[in-house]
């Protein structure tokens, strides 16, 4: 197949507006095989000359091209991490590797990563290194030595492996886990008080490293006790970005609020308020969709299938939700006959139109458990029209939440341009929850906007944005968004047993 088409697919349906069929149609056509060769073909005019297409597809996949140069190379944590998961379980089955752990971004669950940073603990470097370069994964070696190696996997990324000592495992964790600027604030602490912090350890006088330096080596084992020695309260990873967790954690440590928040955690989710099945652009049925949620864990589901105005998702209209609602009584009840948890909620993704108008009138929207309305179409409006937009859809008393609120497609496409503070003020003022959407490339809204949220006491809810079964698995990405936020538990209404979930929403 490779050989018959030699289109390098996941390059070309990554420019927005092209898909699997625009492929097709563009190699077929125009010989377009790269993100080169779709960039010429618009720039000569020749796309716009195809039957389907014309001259508006044609700016708009220019424009997407320039925004995917503007985004870099850097790859969307969600979906690299599997494969940094295999590639991480191959390294800790090596007989010479004691500890072992995956730092840099991908520690701080960043959005996207740029390479791969795997730190180890072991008596045997020099075996490490030899079984590392043998990796099936591994393309090219740059380089090799007795203690660290960095590669090129065939992915693409590149990825570095160090060994360290034992007694320095909390200090190379903590620099290699970043960010560059925390690592900056904490050896300037250090400093302050005649210490030297490297990646060696802490020590009470210049020179010191684990390799012979003068000084005694006062803290390095542990992240713990490196944090603690400097006067800081432990610092979650996802927060280490220079966005006041240093003077959070000094003020912990001596018992003055507010200190460091309780970050949500990776197990807090009851629910997911944003599902969608095969009634419109979902894979599977809303039984099955309750299945694995139940499966993932979760007590209970809102179905958020997409209203009539997104044609092509084949939307539902207001009798298509009525229709929908008997369907999800019938299957809770049949569920609860078979000693099944999951409740199912009847729930819709509204749109919202250009004026901020919806497509569903209120009367269906009343019966409904959930409501959910996000933007799909008309993201080149002013900052002006999108946030009176968004507030007048908030203003709606049947309108719980705000999906994916900026439209944003990291690497993809920009965020509409909207007031956040005056979004966030409206929330507050209406009621209305703002969502984390978990799916790997939206996370919408990103860490600054949750951090504004919990400052301003708004709501927010993390959902998985699920059209298939196996993607309850994206919610964790959503809940490492919130943490980077500084959100707690009592920030997210999802976290609440359903009953209490349900009182909170309008």
């Amino acid at each position: 197949m490779k050989k018959s088409v030699p289109v390098n697919i996941l390059e070309l349906i990554s420019i927005e507006g092209v898909g699997p069929r625009t492929v097709k149609t563009l190699w077929e056509k125009l010989k377009v095989k790269s993100m080169d060769d779709l960039e010429r073909a618009a720039k000569a005019g020749k796309i716009a000359r195809l039957q389907h297409f014309g001259r508006r597809s044609e700016e708009k996949i220019l424009k997407s091209i320039e925004f995917r140069k503007r985004s870099g190379k850097r790859s969307l944590l969600g979906f690299v991490l599997p494969e940094v998961k295999r590639f991480e379980a191959a390294i800790k089955r090596f007989p010479e590797v004691e500890r072992l752990v995956v730092a840099g971004s991908i520690r701080r669950w960043k959005e996207t990563i740029g390479d791969i940073d795997i730190l180890a603990v072991s008596k045997k470097p020099e075996k490490v290194m030899e079984r590392f370069i043998k990796l099936p994964a591994v393309a090219h070696v740059y380089g090799t030595g007795p203690t660290k190696t960095n590669v090129r996997l065939k992915s693409g990324i590149d990825a570095d492996i160090r060994v360290v000592p034992e007694e320095s495992w909390g200090a190379a964790l903590n620099y290699f886990t970043g960010s560059k600027q925390h690592n900056i604030a904490l050896r300037e602490l250090a400093i302050k008080k005649g210490w030297k912090l490297n990646e060696y350890g802490l020590f009470s006088a210049k020179g010191g490293s684990a390799s012979g330096g003068k000084g005694k080596m006062l803290a390095g084992k542990t992240e713990q006790d490196l944090y603690k020695a400097l006067g800081l309260s432990y610092i979650e990873p996802e927060m280490r970005e220079m966005t006041g967790e240093i003077e959070a954690a000094f003020r912990e440590a001596k018992g003055v609020r507010p200190g460091l928040p309780k970050l949500v955690g990776y197990d807090d989710l009851k629910g997911d308020l944003q599902v969608q099945t095969s009634w419109t652009d979902g894979a599977a049925s809303i039984e099955r969709m309750a299945d694995a949620a139940e499966e993932a864990g979760l007590e209970y589901i809102a179905i958020t299938d997409h209203t009539k105005s997104l044609a092509m998702t084949g939307g539902l209209d207001e009798k298509g939700l009525a229709k929908q609602a008997k369907e999800i009584d019938a299957i809770n009840e049949k569920r609860k006959r078979r000693g099944k948890k999951v409740v199912i909620l009847k729930g819709a993704e509204v749109n919202i139109g250009k004026d901020g108008s919806l497509d569903i009138a209120n009367d269906a929207l009343a019966k409904l458990d959930v409501v959910g309305a996000a933007v799909h179409s008309h993201f080149g409006l002013s900052r002006a029209e999108q946030t009176r937009r968004i507030i007048r859809a908030m203003e709606n008393p049947h309108v719980d939440i705000i999906f994916h609120l900026t439209g944003r497609l990291i690497n993809t496409r920009d965020p509409i341009d909207l007031d956040i503070d005056e979004i966030v003020r409206a929330a507050k003022r209406t009621g209305t929850v703002l969502e984390i959407d978990a799916f790997p490339d939206r996370l919408d809204i990103k860490d600054e906007h949750v951090r504004k949220c919990v400052e301003a006491g708004v709501l927010m809810s993390i959902d998985s944005d699920a059209h298939a079964p196996e993607q309850f698995s994206v919610l964790k990405f959503g809940i490492a968004t919130a943490r980077r936020g500084w959100a707690s538990e009592a920030d997210i209404i999802n976290t609440l047993p359903l009953k209490r979930m349900l009182e909170t929403l309008k």
